[in-house]
């Protein structure tokens, strides 16, 4: 992470700035970094669960290089975290609030879907071979790692979120069992993956 992140303004809260955010590709919110005092960051958590002609937020705007950007909370999905104040800063005491999709923590294994939060600089294959293994309800093996993280990639059921702010990226595991079954006997025929190791994982 950068030592001075850039911050975004929010334009329906003022008194609020963004510096990561994450939305998938309908715009639905993943992820969101804020910061702000208490008051602001208890109002904009308020506004998020009334309806809209209750001043309430269907959706808000973050300004990113002379644009705004919609994202819209599905909020039955999130969930929340906040930091302790921050104090002595030149806007007073801060808290830090994440809000996030709740599948970037815990995968909905009957769905077969996750997702998955990693530093922009990160070595994505690294990080995203263990969210796989916990996901698929498939048996895999751990050296089969590079194979298998590449057809899911070339079957697009693992994928970059485009609606990446700030440092931080998101990836969304979609996996088809059929599809990938499939896929995986043919590799083992074809002797790209090797079963001679009893490394299993399921």
């Amino acid at each position: 992470m950068p030592t001075h992140p850039t911050l975004y303004r929010i334009d329906e809260c003022s008194d609020l700035m963004a510096d990561a955010c994450v939305c998938d590709e309908q715009r639905n919110l993943v992820f969101l970094s804020v910061w702000g005092r208490d008051t602001a960051i208890q109002e904009f958590l308020a506004r998020l669960t009334l309806g809209r002609e209750e001043q309430g937020l269907d959706q808000f705007h973050i300004a990113v290089d002379g644009r705004s950007l919609p994202v819209f909370p599905r909020v039955d999905m999130l969930e929340k975290r906040t930091t302790r104040q921050m104090r002595g800063t030149l806007f007073g005491s801060l808290l830090h609030l994440w809000l996030f999709d709740s599948r970037c923590v815990t995968p909905d294994r009957a769905n077969h879907f996750a997702y998955a939060l990693i530093e922009a600089d990160a070595n994505p294959q690294y990080r995203l071979w263990p969210l796989v293994m916990d996901t698929c309800p498939l048996p895999l093996l751990q050296h089969w790692r590079e194979p298998v993280m590449e057809l899911l990639v070339q079957q697009e059921m693992l994928q970059r979120l485009p609606g990446s702010t700030g440092p931080v990226t998101a990836w969304s595991l979609s996996l088809q069992l059929d599809r990938l079954e499939a896929e995986l006997g043919q590799l083992i025929r074809q002797n790209v993956l090797d079963t001679s190791s009893d490394q299993a994982c399921a």
